[in-house]
């Protein structure tokens, strides 16, 4: 099945990439990841307060994943849900190595200014070493224009 990976944060690019990529596996007959990432946090001495900082950020990706999950659901695909911890694009490399249905990683770019760092990453120093294509969602698309496209 052809397979769209959506990197997901509160970013109204993430929002805009994950509403691409639903779009498009409803209606190509495909699936679509959505994948939160931790990254890594700073060290704290003291291990309760490291320990309560991690639970927040696995308790905030979560609600991410969630509200992303029901937004896909609404146009008819049922998602796969992935939380990880670790450096995002070393992340976004794990994952689309482990699985050969990943037909493309869906990014978005910011609206203006910097691209942001996953799509700065993967159409910079990366570019061509990914395994499938990475679709870029302009950050500054109108909903209209980008449902049309999708």
């Amino acid at each position: 099945m052809r397979t769209y990976l959506v990197v997901i944060d509160d970013s109204p690019e993430a929002a805009l990439a994950l509403r691409f990529a639903a779009r498009r596996a409803a209606r190509t007959g495909g699936g679509v990841i959505i994948l939160a990432i931790i990254p890594p946090q700073d060290f704290v001495a003291f291990g309760g307060v490291q320990a309560t900082i991690e639970a927040e950020a696995r308790e905030h990706a979560e609600e991410l994943v969630a509200t992303a999950a029901d937004a896909v659901m609404q146009e008819g695909v049922t998602p796969q849900n992935m939380i990880k911890s670790g450096k995002p694009a070393e992340v976004v490399r794990e994952v689309i190595g482990a699985s050969d249905e990943i037909a493309a990683l869906v990014l978005a770019t910011a609206a203006s200014g910097a691209p942001g760092p996953l799509v700065a990453h993967f159409t910079g120093q990366d570019a061509g070493t990914l395994p499938c294509p990475v679709m870029l969602v302009p950050g500054g698309i109108d909903v209209a224009r980008l449902d049309a496209l999708s």
